[in-house]
């Protein structure tokens, strides 16, 4: 086979993604820190990054599905794996076969995993107030996970990014939950609920979007690192003569004689059209605001002050998560998981 060189790369950053688990983990107190790993590691591609953590000392992964947890076959040693949508009708010959664990979040997913009859161990999601997955608590409390050999009894917080009261009503749900139900470990912080300090961390936490460069909560802001960022090439440099027009719509008119770079990258990319206005790029350090509307696969900026930048040239977009985030809506989750196949994803 040919290889064909990918006109995009996102570039990532090993000792940023370990960073940010150590010092998660050190919020995490005497907890156990573990890793959200779901939609391929958040776009950064999930073998790598277990690979990564598992070096750095993280045991405990968690994924959505049990097609993802196939890919992470073969598992490195002392790596457990967390299958979060628990087990339909048709997940039955993977969750017997693979080594991850269920996470049973309903009456007919614990039936289902009795009638399996291998006492095997689960885990158990139990909803405190978020009503998405999870056994409500009287279903708990009423005997519906008698006989079950629960490794990891788990929550979910709704809302750890705010200041919400229902973060102190969920963790009182799950505390008298705790005292009840025998488990071997109780979980409920994601990354935000790390930050809401130690009451939270029980035996092992969840983080997520933490890992990858995402600010969740003001009290990290500074400690976590950017991991992802995202690099096109120049297709074109092009004259545009002041008064005309750049793009569908003719939305950017140039009040100068500019030069623009017209690059490999769109909204078929995860590169979406509500970056048009707020959107930058950067070229040997010089800053490249983006102009006109974004399309499939093709954006373009100003570079008319950029010195010799020419075909083929790699620019690197501005993807701090937390800043982006702020100017185009898109949620710091969207910007990271909506990054598409085209790009090359290299480690450094």
């Amino acid at each position: 086979m040919i290889a064909v060189p990918s006109p995009l790369r996102l570039r990532l950053d090993r000792d940023a993604l370990v960073a940010n688990w150590r010092w998660l983990a050190a919020q995490s107190g005497a907890a156990a820190c573990g890793a959200a790993i779901k939609a391929d590691g958040y776009g950064l591609g999930a073998r790598a990054v277990m690979r990564h953590l598992a070096a750095a000392g993280c045991r405990d992964f968690f994924v959505a599905t049990w097609v993802e947890a196939a890919a992470l076959m073969p598992l490195p040693d002392g790596v457990s794996v967390s299958v979060l949508h628990g087990v339909g009708a048709s997940d039955m010959v993977a969750a017997r076969t693979l080594p991850a664990r269920p996470v049973l979040g309903s009456i007919e997913q614990i039936r289902r995993w009795r009638e399996a009859g291998e006492g095997r161990p689960c885990d158990v999601m139990v909803d405190t107030g978020m009503n998405r997955l999870g056994l409500r608590a009287e279903e708990v409390l009423n005997g519906a996970l008698e006989g079950l050999a629960i490794d990891t009894l788990l929550s979910h917080l709704a809302s750890a990014d705010e200041d919400s009261a229902q973060n102190a009503r969920q963790l009182a749900i799950f505390w008298a939950i705790r005292e009840k139900i025998p488990a071997r470990r109780y979980s409920l912080a994601n990354s935000a609920g790390i930050c809401l300090g130690a009451d939270y961390a029980f035996d092992l936490t969840r983080p997520g979007i933490a890992l990858f460069g995402g600010t969740p909560r003001p009290e990290a802001a500074g400690h976590i690192r950017q991991v992802a960022s995202p690099e096109t090439r120049v297709l074109q440099v092009r004259m545009v003569r002041a008064g005309e027009t750049v793009g569908y719509g003719a939305t950017w008119t140039a009040r100068r004689d500019s030069r623009i770079a017209v690059a490999n990258m769109g909204y078929a990319d995860g590169y979406l059209r509500c970056h048009a206005g707020t959107g930058a790029a950067t070229w040997q350090g010089q800053a490249l605001p983006l102009v006109g509307r974004v399309s499939m696969d093709i954006i373009a900026f100003d570079a008319s002050d950029a010195g010799a930048i020419a075909e083929g040239d790699w620019l690197s977009l501005d993807y701090d998560l937390p800043a982006v985030s702020a100017r185009c809506g898109l949620s710091q989750y969207e910007l990271l998981t909506g990054l598409g196949d085209r790009f090359e994803r290299i480690w450094s």
